[in-house]
């Protein structure tokens, strides 16, 4: 096993440095690959030595005891990856992952909004802004301009609550923001996300605000990170769901990214464009939501097919 984990944290190294991994990212890894080097060890092989077998009957095990399929495709790809790691070191001749082939999985529809219940969500941000005591103004005029931020960009919410002031510097219609892997990429902002940004910057010491200005953050807040969390934002907005009347369950800041990818689809934008605001780094990961271009390819037909309109 110390043979196996000094290997896995070289590969681990090695995308950190030269692939500039996200800490996340690193970890989920380490967790994945930890958990083939300790089925290896069980079996008193090295991981240099794996064979097809062990990697068949590592995957056969972890499906019997339950393990998603999403999970175990995970899993392959992680393993897969540090074998090409490890022949590209000379440390291992041959990569047992050729030929397993993966499981088979659907794809699950994200979860999202319609333009209404978007709507509704921030409909109810703007009148708790609207009515908040001076001692609420500055947490509600920050849900307020988080939500519209986020539903006009489709930031990641790591990304969206740690933006450095310093995003606001050149054109202020739009954001160079440094994402996942470090890319940067040039975000938008309608003129609704500008106007609650300029509501929640415009406050002051006043309205219960130490002003902006004094630190590198453009949502501070007393957390230990020195901006406001993604499980605060998470919370304030199920919160805010329940006043709007929806589900709170089904409100989160990942469902409003999804409604941003979702609603632009259906409004003509294409996936590559999409790709670029989102900041995928790779297509595939976009094209999760044509299910939307499917249903709008249904409807064009069903809307101007000669035949279609005969049957109606």
């Amino acid at each position: 096993m110390v043979e196996a984990t000094t290997h896995i944290e070289s590969f681990l190294a090695m995308l950190s440095a030269e692939r500039g991994a996200a800490g996340n990212t690193i970890e989920a890894y380490r967790r994945d690959l930890a958990d083939f080097g300790q089925f290896l060890g069980r079996r008193n092989v090295v991981l240099a030595a794996a064979t097809g077998e062990d990697v068949s009957d590592y995957f056969r095990e972890a499906a019997a005891g339950g393990l998603k399929p999403s999970s175990r495709a995970r899993r392959l790809s992680a393993v897969r990856q540090l074998y090409k790691f490890l022949l590209a070191e000379g440390i291992a001749w041959c990569d047992p992952t050729l030929g397993h082939a993966g499981p088979r999985k659907s794809r699950a529809l994200p979860k999202t909004l319609n333009v209404a219940e978007v709507d509704r969500l921030i409909g109810a941000a703007a009148k708790r802004a609207e009515a908040a005591t001076a001692s609420e103004r500055r947490r509600a005029l920050r849900l307020h301009c988080l939500l519209e931020m986020l539903y006009a960009t489709g930031m990641r919410v790591s990304e969206l609550v740690s933006l450095p002031r310093t995003v606001l510097a050149g054109d202020e219609r739009v954001l160079t923001i440094r994402g996942k892997g470090g890319r940067e990429r040039l975000l938008p902002l309608n003129a609704s996300a500008r106007s609650a940004l300029d509501r929640y910057l415009g406050l002051g010491e006043g309205d219960g605000f130490t002003a902006t200005v004094a630190t590198k953050w453009l949502f501070p807040s007393r957390s230990a990170q020195g901006h406001v969390t993604r499980q605060r934002f998470a919370q304030d907005l199920k919160e805010l769901a329940a006043e709007a009347g929806l589900d709170p369950d089904r409100v989160s800041p990942h469902v409003l990214r999804h409604a941003f990818a979702s609603h632009l689809l259906d409004r003509g934008a294409d996936l590559r464009s999409l790709q670029q605001l989102l900041g995928h780094a790779d297509i595939s990961t976009t094209e999760i939501y044509t299910h939307v271009l499917e249903e709008r390819l249904k409807q064009l037909v069903e809307q101007h097919h000669p035949l279609a309109r005969r049957e109606r």
